[in-house]
Parts: C-alpha cells; structure tokens; sequence
C-alpha cells in the first residue's frame, strides 16, 4: 500500500517549531540554592555598607581606599552566589551533594569576608599577610576557603556536563561558563607564591598581585589594577566573570530572537556562543601573557596590541559568518538543527 506523503501545510503542524527560540531561561525560585541566594542578598546589602565606607572613612590601605577591597570582594561574592545557586538549580542528579556542597561554599565565603573586613578593621591587609601568627592563620583560612569554593565549582561543572540542559546554546553557555571560570579562578594560585624580592628581604608578605612591581603602587580606580606593572587580578576577574557573561548572553540572544528572525536558529545562536566562548578564552590568554610579562593592562606593548587585534578580528569575523549563514536559512524549518532545544544539534 503506497503512503501519501503529508502536504506542505500539514508537515509545518507536525514537526517541532525549531525555529523557534525555546523560551529564555528564566529563575525558577523553587529550584534556587536557598542558602546560596541568601547570601547573595546580604553580600548585596553589605556592598552598599562598604560604599558608606568609601565615603565616611578616609583611610587608605597599601595606597587604596580601605574599603575598596570589601567591596569588590562583596559584589564578587553576591554574583558569584547567585550563579551558583541558579547553576545548582538546573541539576537533573546529585541534588543532595550539589545542595550540601553549595552550603559549604556559603561557610567558605562568609569566612572569607570575615577575614577581609577584619583586615580592614585591624587597618592591615588582608591577602599575603604573614607579618604575625594571627595574620597568617587569617591568610591560611582565606586560602582553604577558596580552595574549597574551587573544588566546589569543579564538581557543580562534572554534574552540569552530564546534566539534560536542552538547548544547544545554552548547554554551551553554561558548561563554557564554567570551565574558563575555573580557569580565572585557578590563576588566583598565581599570585600566592613569593616574589624573589620578598624572598631576598622578608617584610611579612609572601605572594602579590603585581608582578615586577610592587603591590601598593599606582592603580585603577576602585579596581586597584596596577597602572605601573602586569597585574594577575586582570586575567583572574575576566576568566571567573565568565561564569556570568556567557549564560546571559545566550538569555540576551533569545530575548532578541522575537524581533530578529536569524536568532530563531538553535545553530546560529550556539556559533554565536561558541565565538564569545572562544573571545573570552582568548582574552583570558592574552591579558594572562601580559601579566606574566610585568605590562600594565594600560600600558600594552606592540606584540599585545597585535595579538589583541588579531583576536577581535577573528571574533568579529566569527558573528558575522554565524548570522550570514543563519540569515540563507532563516525561513528553514529545521534552522540548521534536527529538532529544537535538543543538544544533539550540536553535532550537525
């Protein structure tokens, strides 16, 4: 018996809508890391203390506001938190561990502003600090804590690689997110070590921001990135904000999709993701290499500049050939992909 194959109007009713955006990722307050959130909120209220800080308390601490640092540390955190507490969220396995394990982190980083703003209290330093026993029992309490909130990501991204997370752009978002974030969060170890100055003449400080300076000179405003020599805080802010970058450029990209048919394409909008992706990695590199060099993120030499050029060119090239080869294919039902929100579309 011969089958008829189905008209026009009726394969557009039965196949999926692929090239329609899935809908963008929302917060869903039930599946949230309670704690994890709580302490975003208060690290939030606490970040507008320290601006009060700014403002009343003139003090300055190795040539920086006092209150410069407990504030970068509690906007860090507040965004750190929430993430993760979202990022737990989509966990399909391993809810009990993810959930015991992100009330660790919230300890770690409670202990962590503890040490910090006692610092400041104290009028003292907080990081490299080992001038007296209590400084460098404070330093080592620091330093476990990070590491603890390390290990904690690494096992957050294990689970999310394995995790169902549906929609190719967004699968990529968030596992990229988390492997170049664990990268910036791991430079940190950088800046632990000794300097052969510090070495050759002890003053109580063991590892630095600086590198081929020292720390304490001229800096940013408010960031405190040095302005006279490379400076590990650059690579390090930049790799673990990408945690944050990436997932909201893809909530960008599927907002947008209602107004610009190409980003109604799964395949256009993971290339566009796998370019940022792929930026971001490359700009984690470069200003890495420059640190290392003891070049101000200022002051860039020719080799830099040229590296950066080439970078930004390769990333733009990348956006445009991701929406002219989306834009051929805009009315396609398929967009480029086998079915919509499934990540098997990656391979096509």
């Amino acid at each position: 018996m011969t089958r008829l194959a189905p008209s026009r109007s009726t394969r557009s009713r039965l196949d999926p809508p692929a090239a329609s955006p899935p809908p963008p990722v929302v917060w869903s307050a039930a599946r949230l890391h309670r704690p994890l959130l709580a302490l975003a909120i208060a690290s939030a209220v606490f970040a507008v203390v320290c601006v009060v800080g700014l403002v009343v308390d003139p003090r300055e601490i190795l040539g920086q506001p006092a209150w410069a640092k407990p504030l970068k540390f509690a906007l860090s955190i507040a965004l750190y938190a929430v993430t993760l507490a979202w990022m737990i969220g989509l966990a399909s396995r391993a809810r009990r561990l993810l959930s015991l394990l992100g009330g660790v982190v919230v300890v770690a980083l409670l202990l962590e502003m503890v040490v910090i703003v006692g610092a400041v209290l104290s009028n003292t330093t907080s990081h490299f600090n080992v001038s007296t026993p209590l400084a460098t029992a404070a330093w080592a309490l620091m330093a476990v804590s990070i590491v603890v909130v390390w290990l904690v990501t690494v096992v957050v991204a294990v689970v999310l690689f394995r995790a169902p997370l549906g929609d190719p752009a967004r699968s990529l978002a968030i596992r990229a997110g988390l492997v170049i974030g664990l990268i910036g969060m791991g430079l940190a170890f950088l800046m632990t070590s000794p300097t052969s100055e510090q070495l050759n003449d002890f003053q109580g400080v063991a590892g630095a921001h600086a590198v081929g300076v020292a720390d304490g000179g001229a800096g940013l405003p408010l960031l405190g990135w040095s302005t006279e020599g490379g400076d590990l805080r650059v690579p390090h802010f930049i790799g673990m904000h990408a945690l944050q970058a990436l997932p909201l450029l893809v909530i960008g990209l599927e907002l947008l999709a209602g107004r610009v048919p190409v980003l109604r394409l799964g395949a256009v909008r993971f290339r566009l993701v796998l370019t940022a992706a792929v930026g971001i990695a490359g700009l984690v590199a470069i200003v890495t290499w420059q640190a290392l060099r003891g070049q101000s993120i200022v002051a860039p030499d020719t080799s830099t500049i040229a590296v950066t050029v080439g970078l930004v060119v390769a990333v733009v090239a990348g956006v445009v050939v991701s929406l002219a080869r989306g834009a051929g294919r805009a009315d396609s039902p398929d967009g480029g992909m086998p079915a919509a929100g499934t990540e098997a579309g990656v391979r096509r």
